[in-house]
């Protein structure tokens, strides 16, 4: 006999179909790059879908995988950083984009003026303004409490102000 509880849970491939869209959005928010959201999501969902038979919640996994996306971006990012110290890397943001639709050049721009920011307040950000979370959330999936994660936002927000007044 299934129990309610069981029969109400969705199965990892619902959970998938469900989340994608977002988990991809956020990745990609954060990386900068398709190819490393990519990545990042199906590195994060492998490690929800062993720990799915546990019966961890949804909602648990989907903190889970933001916060895997997250930490998986600052890790690399320091294994780079540790590789090439004094490489300078040419930057595809910095290459002259064309006859582009206003949206797109909108979008453009906030990738760069996010990219500016440190790891961890680009993440909070891109949690409180694109994803739409709450405080609560951008605390867990940034490993830190409420009030900091406010100030992450906060100092966030106070860098793009200031770099939008500068130009």
């Amino acid at each position: 006999m299934v129990s309610t509880a069981a029969a109400a849970r969705p199965s990892f491939d619902d959970f998938v179909v469900a989340h994608s869209p977002e988990f991809q959005r956020f990745a990609y928010l954060v990386t900068g790059s398709s190819e490393d959201a990519r990545d990042a999501v199906q590195d994060a969902l492998l490690g929800v879908f062993r720990k799915w038979e546990d019966h961890i919640r949804p909602d648990e996994a989907t903190a889970y995988v933001r916060r895997s996306i997250a930490n998986a971006h600052v890790s690399a990012w320091r294994k780079r950083r540790r590789e090439h110290p004094q490489a300078e890397i040419g930057d595809f943001y910095d290459q002259p984009i064309a006859d582009l639709a206003g949206p797109v050049c909108d979008a453009d721009q906030a990738r760069k003026l996010l990219a500016g920011l440190p790891r961890r307040q680009r993440a909070a950000l891109v949690l409180r303004y694109w994803e739409d979370r709450p405080y609560r959330d951008i605390a867990e999936v940034c490993g830190c409490s409420e009030q900091a994660a406010r100030r992450l936002v906060t100092r966030g927000l106070a860098a793009l102000r200031a770099r939008l007044g500068g130009t």
